[in-house]
């Protein structure tokens, strides 16, 4: 192996913000440390030994039109919760939109605060006993 899967990067106009948003839905804490970038330009979860979720300044970040339109998503996270009821109120109450479409039964698709989609799906450990195991979790 030469190159290790470490994290993702977020495009958003304001990081620090979207940051409190995902902090606040997964617990991670938010890395202090900016590593010379300029300020308010970065901000990233702290993840331990695990990827992590950085999130990077552009001005203009246009929301996708999942899951039809013009301006088809690239890229979704997903969250694992033991419940999905209790997690679809939990990332409500945090300030995302939950899609019209839900194309699954063992996931939920949702919308962060400035328009980029993610999923809660059921406890991992079941969907991966489920018949099509995670590869059936696919939003676009």
């Amino acid at each position: 192996m030469i190159a290790p899967f470490c994290g993702v990067v977020v495009d958003c106009p304001d990081p620090l913000a979207l940051a409190m948003f995902y902090s606040r839905l997964t617990g991670m804490a938010i890395d202090e440390t900016s590593d010379g970038e300029d300020e308010g330009s970065w901000a990233q979860l702290q993840s331990g030994e695990h990827p992590t979720i950085g999130f990077q300044k552009v001005d203009a970040v246009t929301p996708v039109t999942w899951p039809t339109g013009e301006r088809p998503q690239r890229l979704h996270l997903d969250f694992a919760v033991d419940d999905l009821d209790e997690g679809e109120a939990f990332a409500l109450s945090l300030g995302a939109r939950k899609a019209n479409d839900q194309p699954g039964t063992t996931f939920r698709v949702f919308v962060d605060p400035i328009g980029h989609p993610f999923c809660l799906v059921r406890n991992a450990s079941e969907v991966a006993a489920s018949p099509g195991g995670a590869q059936g979790q696919t939003i676009d």
